[in-house]
């Protein structure tokens, strides 16, 4: 237990999740010096947002994810969402790499495991799927990408989806073998087993940070609550990352960095239909990713999704959507109204006002009886019966509100970092994808919050070391991109 003495260290991380562990692991291989101390509330890592049950688990790489390739007015199908998120699970695939190589994390197959990637569509849809396999094929990254509308291939991919189909609906579906099943909970738990085996480095958890303000040489002070002596205490941090998921935001708005002026939240949370019958989980192989409804967040894009959990196979369809006030799972009634400021109000109601829609959509889905939820399970699985299955409640997210000139205020659907004008913090907002591509966006949160030592030699050639892609493309160069996947894939066992 720490005493009433001040404390300064170098680096203070909140939340013990995915953004935390790899920050934390990124700072300590780049200098091995530094004092980090994390806080989380909770008992455990990766309880909240990283955990297998609370939606982060598929390796998102954008192979299935409709929603990351729009068609555009003239039909066409826009790529670029799509290229981009496939180059950082890339560059994730190659960091975890290193960390194997290096012995950091000891074993691939406990959080990483090869496993198709599709998309699964009927009727109207088949016509889009069709351009978007044909755009996406012609980029090197998606060169190995199948399609086929053939209802014996489609057997053969997926007996599920197809058996007790209607032999006259039109079907197609697109199918990425290198696709995979990311634990991320399993992840970052062996990432913080790491961090704490490290000099200088202290986990503190059942610590919830009641306040952050700054100090007068530009360091911060953290107020901390351990929840188990019912006592806080403070300590004090040249940077600060709040890696908090759905908890960051408030915490952000505590710092009062003019940065932070005009964010507001907005939360959905999320239930899955967990199978029970194991003779069906034996039966499916695959993610097998449809299209969302009109409407409906990035996060509820329908899946029947294969995951490995706790060294067991398992079985979800969903998410279903829905609407809580609550920012974190093991939140409060009260973290929304909690979050409400003067400079973020109107942002926030105008971006209500431009997103009725979805309002209505989570009003619907909140409302959904148990016919209801299996009917649309029978969409991609015919043969489903409501036994075989049972409703597991999976996490929460906050979706990211600004400000907007033109419009008043707008909603996100992705990630952000807001950070200090002179880097002494920052904290993630937002929501999917997220975890898949956590090394690039703590990549360039390095380079927004460390610009000195970013740009130094000794960063750069050991980030080179940890990232072989690191200031190249992937996106351009096939030869360069074949070579580091081959790489990333054997070292991994993919």
């Amino acid at each position: 237990m720490p005493d009433n003495t001040e404390r300064n260290v170098d680096v203070i991380l909140i939340g013990a999740g995915i953004m935390s562990a790899t920050l934390g692991t990124f700072l300590k291989q780049l200098n091995p010096s530094l004092s980090i101390e994390i806080f989380e509330r909770l008992d455990v890592a990766a309880a909240e947002s990283s955990d297998a049950w609370n939606n982060a688990g598929t390796g998102h790489s954008a192979f299935c994810e409709l929603n990351y390739t729009p068609e555009k007015e003239d039909g066409s199908i826009d790529i670029s969402k799509a290229i981009k998120i496939a180059c950082s699970f890339e560059e994730s695939k190659q960091f975890w790499s290193y960390l194997v190589r290096t012995d950091v994390l000891k074993s691939a197959g406990s959080f990483i495991r090869s496993i198709p990637h599709m998309s699964f569509v009927w009727d109207d849809n088949v016509s889009y799927l069709k351009k978007r396999w044909e755009a996406l094929k012609a980029n090197h990254l998606f060169s190995d990408m199948q399609y086929s509308e053939d209802a014996g291939q489609l057997m053969e991919w997926i007996p599920l989806v197809m058996d007790g189909r209607d032999k006259n609906q039109r079907v197609a579906a697109t199918k990425m073998d290198l696709g995979t099943d990311v634990n991320f909970g399993a992840l970052t738990r062996s990432l913080f087993q790491y961090l704490q085996s490290l000099s200088n480095v202290t986990i503190h958890f059942n610590h919830e940070v009641e306040d952050i303000e700054r100090n007068d040489d530009n360091s911060w002070q953290i107020k901390a609550k351990d929840l188990a002596a019912n006592d806080s205490w403070e300590i004090n941090g040249k940077f600060v990352f709040i890696g908090a998921g759905g908890g960051s935001l408030p915490l952000l708005l505590k710092s009062g960095i003019p940065e932070s002026k005009g964010y507001g939240g907005f939360p959905v949370s999320g239930q899955w239909l967990k199978c029970l019958n194991p003779s069906i989980i034996m039966k499916h192989n695959a993610k097998v990713y449809g299209k969302a409804a009109v409407g409906s967040p990035p996060m509820s894009v329908p899946h029947l999704d294969t995951r490995m959990i706790k060294e067991k196979k398992e079985l979800l369809f969903g998410p279903y959507a829905g609407f809580s006030t609550r920012f974190l799972k093991q939140g409060s009634l009260m973290d929304l109204p909690g979050s409400l400021r003067l400079s973020n109000i109107i942002p926030m109601m105008a971006a209500g006002l431009h997103n009725i829609p979805l309002t209505q959509y989570l009003i619907q889905q909140v409302n959904q009886s148990p016919e209801e939820r299996l009917a649309a399970l029978k969409e991609y699985f015919p043969n489903a019966v409501m036994e075989d299955w049972e409703l597991e409640i999976a996490g929460q997210r906050v979706q990211v509100i600004k400000k907007d000139e033109e419009e008043g205020g707008i909603l996100e659907f992705g990630t952000e970092v807001v950070s200090a004008a002179d880097g002494s913090i920052a904290a993630l907002l937002g929501a999917s994808p997220g975890a898949s591509t956590a090394v690039s966006i703590m990549l360039g949160l390095l380079k927004q919050c460390f610009p000195k030592e970013y740009a130094s030699v000794e960063w750069q050639q050991k980030l080179k070391e940890m990232i072989p892609s690191f200031g190249k493309s992937l996106a351009t160069d096939a030869t360069f991109c074949k070579t580091i996947r081959e790489r990333s894939n054997g070292i991994l066992g993919l």
